[in-house]
């Protein structure tokens, strides 16, 4: 059983790396022209698409509350975001008396920087990725969670007790909830065969039901494990109800208490940056990436696998991509509208005593089917 487990991985690993290979932003014969471009496009992705997720969540939650909000920076105030952005350039960086002070200006820095270079992974249309590693799912896992190091460190620079519990929180939940999300996130690439993220989506292009030519996602084998995923990413944004480490009703700001300007804004960018990120690793692992529809290929491309596309199909996988993402990110809106706050302790208790089981079940259940068909 184990060998045939092993021949099947392999297989599909190999014919995953050989249609992933080629990316549009992969052009000329020199070195900084690619380079450009995928920097580019990791800081389009990582600057612009967190501002219109922080937008709507404005506005989402204001209409969900019947208040209006601020309406005068632009027409329904769609550029307060861009005014709050120069107004924290403009404020005041103000750092307590008793502060480790390098350690206090480095923290939103190293919050912020490796959820940007998360972004260097993530497929956003047929062709359209910065890098597509063959480890790319764990590096995307594995460097995110080195920002909520930054978070410690701010608590604990702060020189303040409000912080520091921020902080240890931020921790502890770090520890909690990675668990379910590389456990339900390792159920896709064993079903997929491989760890890229560009072969986790053709691998969903051409996944069928077993004894049938029907084509699904992953979310329809995985329901249980993308509802671990994205309940645990909740948990890894600190999005309410999981926001504990803020928890302003309890500790003021948590560890961004005695943050103030170009640094505050830094954290805040971090949080948004971060359910962008989450949102797309889910719509990659389980939502089929840029397809419209199971089995349906993308107006202008050739087959359902959507790797030979001209610019309109480009264009329209880049489309569906983003509103999958912003459709997650809405979700993630509503329930920081719809749920109170969990203390600490139910926190803990959810993720060791549900999530955890419920994961490993759901892994195992994943490889005896890869194994049986």
């Amino acid at each position: 059983m184990m060998h045939s487990l092993a021949t099947t991985l392999g297989t599909v690993a190999t014919e995953s790396a050989v249609v992933t290979q080629t990316s549009l932003l992969n052009v000329g014969d020199g070195f900084w022209l690619p380079v450009l471009l995928k920097v580019l496009l990791v800081l389009v992705l990582a600057f612009t698409v967190p501002l219109v997720v922080g937008y709507m969540e404005h506005k989402v939650m204001g209409h969900m509350q019947a208040r209006t909000g601020p309406m005068e920076a632009g027409p329904h105030g769609v550029l307060q975001l861009v005014a709050d952005g120069i107004k924290f350039v403009q404020k005041e960086d103000i750092i307590p008396a008793a502060a480790d002070r390098r350690v206090f200006a480095l923290a939103p820095g190293l919050a912020l920087v490796p959820v940007i270079l998360s972004f260097f992974v993530l497929p956003i249309g047929p062709g359209i990725w910065a890098e597509d590693l063959e480890l790319g799912l764990f590096y995307a896992l594995a460097i995110g969670s080195i920002g909520s190091l930054g978070v410690l460190m701010g608590g604990w620079a702060s020189a303040n007790k409000f912080s520091l519990i921020g902080g240890i929180r931020a921790a502890a939940q770090l520890i909690a909830y990675e668990l379910p999300l590389i456990l339900a996130a390792a159920a896709v690439a064993l079903q997929a065969g491989t760890m890229s993220l560009v072969g986790i989506v053709h691998a969903q292009a051409t996944f069928m039901i077993p004894g049938t030519q029907i084509n699904v996602w992953y979310i329809f084998p995985q329901i249980l494990g993308f509802a671990i995923f994205f309940t645990a990413a909740l948990a890894e944004t600190n999005r309410p109800p999981f926001d504990m480490p803020i928890a302003d009703s309890e500790l003021v700001f948590g560890y961004m208490t005695e943050y103030s300007g170009i640094k505050f804004a830094m954290y805040l960018l971090t949080e948004y940056a971060g359910m962008v990120i989450m949102a797309g690793l889910a719509v990659v692992l389980y939502l089929g990436g840029w397809q419209i529809l199971p089995g349906v290929p993308l107006p202008g491309c050739e087959t359902v696998g959507m790797f030979d596309c001209n610019v309109l199909g480009v264009l329209l996988g880049v489309g569906v991509t983003l509103g999958k993402i912003v459709a997650l990110t809405f979700l993630m809106v509503w329930f920081r509208v719809a749920w109170p706050r969990l203390r600490e302790d139910q926190l803990q208790r959810f993720s060791w005593l549900v999530l955890i089981p419920l994961s490993l079940v759901n892994l195992a259940v994943i490889a005896v089917g890869k194994v049986v068909f």
